[in-house]
């Protein structure tokens, strides 16, 4: 026993930053807090002190995010998590995110099924487990952060929890994601068991040794890896439950989960891929660029018959994963510049699709194309918005997204994959057939079909009975101004995109360190 209490007194865990770990301390205390002030009684807590609450917790993690950018690098928790200007970076979208999903969400019906606590403490959650996974520099703290933003998703897929279809949504996410989740602890066991390490700057060093260079235990480990991100970030062909789970769940986690959830898998990507497996890069960056190819067909060809606009935006989504893949397949300083660029420019080409989705769907008009007919005459304040976003997602000219194209496609012709480049720009073409058919169904009603329900009525007629688009505007302000923000911004970095440029720019830098 004496031996025993020796042993373990001679054993120090690692010291504690709290400093360096604010913005974490913030995540987690605000979470808690949020529950608790929801505990208040009367309807002023649950429709406001709450929200402010929660609000208030995501815009004082953004401000110490913000303000760690540019700070020399941190290692903290014994190398567990490094704290840089890309964790900073992401964990700004991540926030970002977040907050455009509370707008979303606020005053809406999802709130008061799931309780304003209980969303509001998940989401906070979510984006603590999206903070921890892009710092994390070991593949214990890497799969820990994994599934801490994974589990609140699955909640909060099933937060309508009157709706047979949200639940279902719910379900869907929970199986294939907890699939996805075995996929990928299989593959960082096979990586551990092939180097001995856990720890990315160890398990470099290992992988460039030549007696683990074909070493078959860390090629399936690799490619089980891949695949479990695969699945978490909707690269096809493991995308299937996307359009499910997106036109299932509340519009304002759908929309949150159409941008954050992407941001995080990328940041992975660049950190595991380039950090810890950089090394092996030749074996994964081929596979990587087919992926990208698959990817980009499958999504935009399987958006072009879509009537319900959140699996449009789900298969739009998945082939907008990848575009960005083209940036890390490129693995050059360019690369990472060019990803920088677009994410935060996909942030606002998206979140407005959404915020003028969630507003038809409070007047009853649902999400299908039907409720953008005759919004051009009826509610220009949405019909705009809904346009710049679609020909910003398309990648027209004067945009952000074609800013953003334009740059991966350049990256890849630079990391010598120029036939990425064109897949990039065969994608993009494609894309059009489905954008464009939104922007006729606002402007043009006369020029997309009528569709027929199962009662007998079609859209624009007794289906659209009780639908006032000019009163939408009036009754939800907030996510009118959310829509209009990101249009915007969707214009603005495309006239002026060096605010975003210069982001990327100290994204690209810091990437940079890793690859080089």
């Amino acid at each position: 026993m004496t031996t025993l209490l020796a042993a373990a007194g001679q054993v120090h865990g690692p010291s504690v930053e709290y400093g360096s770990l604010l913005p974490i301390l913030i995540l987690a205390g605000g979470a808690i807090v949020t529950i608790f002030v929801s505990l208040i009684g009367g309807r002023a807590a649950q429709r406001l002190l709450t929200p402010i609450t929660a609000i208030v917790t995501l815009v004082s993690a953004g401000v110490v995010f913000a303000v760690r950018i540019g700070e020399p690098d941190i290692s903290i928790l014994g190398g567990a998590l490094a704290l840089d200007d890309v964790s900073a970076i992401f964990d700004l979208l991540f926030v970002s995110a977040a907050l455009c999903a509370s707008v979303l969400v606020w005053r809406s019906d999802t709130l008061r099924e799931a309780g304003a606590g209980e969303f509001f403490s998940l989401l906070i959650t979510t984006v603590l487990g999206m903070a921890i996974l892009v710092s994390a520099t070991n593949l214990v703290t890497f799969f820990l952060g994994f599934e801490l933003f994974s589990i609140p998703l699955y909640v909060l897929c099933a937060a309508d929890l009157r709706r047979n279809t949200s639940l279902e949504a719910g379900l869907k996410y929970l199986l294939i994601g907890s699939l996805g989740s075995a996929v990928l602890l299989y593959g960082l066991s096979m990586i551990y068991g092939a180097t001995g390490h856990t720890d990315y700057a160890s398990i470099a060093r290992a992988v460039s040794l030549p007696a683990l260079r074909d070493d078959p235990l860390l090629l399936a480990g690799v490619a089980l890896t891949l695949a479990g991100l695969a699945f978490k970030a909707s690269v096809a062909p493991f995308h299937q439950w996307t359009p499910d789970v997106y036109q299932g769940a509340p519009t304002p986690v759908a929309a949150f989960m159409a941008v954050a959830t992407k941001f995080a898998v990328i940041a992975v990507l660049l950190r595991v891929g380039m950090q810890a497996l950089g090394p092996a890069r030749e074996h994964w960056e081929v596979m990587v660029a087919m992926l990208a190819t698959v990817t980009i067909f499958v999504g935009n060809i399987g958006a072009l018959r879509q009537e319900s606009l959140k699996r449009m935006l789900a298969y739009s989504g998945v082939a907008q994963v990848g575009y960005v893949l083209a940036g890390i397949v490129a693995g050059t300083w360019l690369g990472v510049y060019a990803i920088g660029f677009y994410l935060f420019a996909y942030l606002a080409m998206n979140i407005g699709p959404f915020a003028v989705i969630a507003t038809r769907e409070r007047s009853g008009a649902g999400d299908g194309m039907r409720g953008m007919r005759n919004l051009g005459r009826e509610a220009p304040w949405l019909a705009w918005p809904m346009t710049i976003c679609m020909l910003a997602l398309a990648g027209l000219p004067v945009t952000a997204g074609f800013v953003g194209k334009l740059l991966l496609m350049q990256a890849a012709i630079d990391g010598h994959y120029a036939w990425l480049a064109v897949m990039i720009a065969l994608g993009s073409a494609i894309s059009l057939g489905y954008y464009l058919r939104v922007v006729a169904a606002i402007w043009m009603p006369s020029a997309v079909r009528d569709e027929v329900f199962g009662d007998g009525t079609r859209s624009g007629t007794s289906a659209l009975a009780g639908a006032a688009p000019e009163a939408d505007a009036a009754r939800h302000p907030e996510l009118v101004a959310l829509a209009v923000t990101a249009a915007a911004a969707s214009v603005l970095f495309g006239f002026y995109p060096r605010p975003l440029l210069e982001l990327a720019r100290i994204l690209a830098y810091a990437g940079g360190q890793l690859i080089f």
